[in-house]
């Protein structure tokens, strides 16, 4: 069982930085893949960023490649998001979530996750 906790989010200006954290418990961390999703009101879950389990894979959304980075310390069992020029179109509730089963790549598909965080919320106002 792996529980994840979600921290960082926030309200923030347009082209303002903004850093969100994922802390996982359990020592089995380094051996899963990580994903970032989030979901804006009224929408589907969206695929943000994800990357494998020691980080040399990684994959994002075309909406936020370039602006987005997602990283990982094994040795604090953390994963974070760092969002640059962030734009009001990135609104929503971040999820962070892991992947117990396919650790050695990235994935977009929300499917191959099976922990999922609480989430936090990020607005970005115009």
């Amino acid at each position: 069982q792996v529980q994840l906790q979600e921290s960082g989010g926030g309200l923030v200006q347009t082209g303002d930085s903004l850093t969100l954290s994922c802390a996982a418990s359990g020592r089995a961390f380094s051996s899963y893949a990580m994903g970032w999703f989030r979901q804006a009101p009224g929408k589907e879950l969206e695929f943000v960023a994800a990357c494998n389990w020691n980080g040399n894979d990684d994959e994002y959304a075309a909406a936020v490649t370039g602006r987005f980075i997602i990283s990982r310390d094994n040795g604090k069992n953390t994963v974070s998001l760092q969002m640059n020029s962030l734009q009001p179109e990135d609104t929503a509730v971040y999820y962070c979530a892991a992947d117990s089963q396919y650790s050695t790549t990235a994935s977009s598909d929300w499917r191959r996750y099976d922990y999922w965080g609480q989430g936090t919320q990020v607005t970005v106002s115009a």
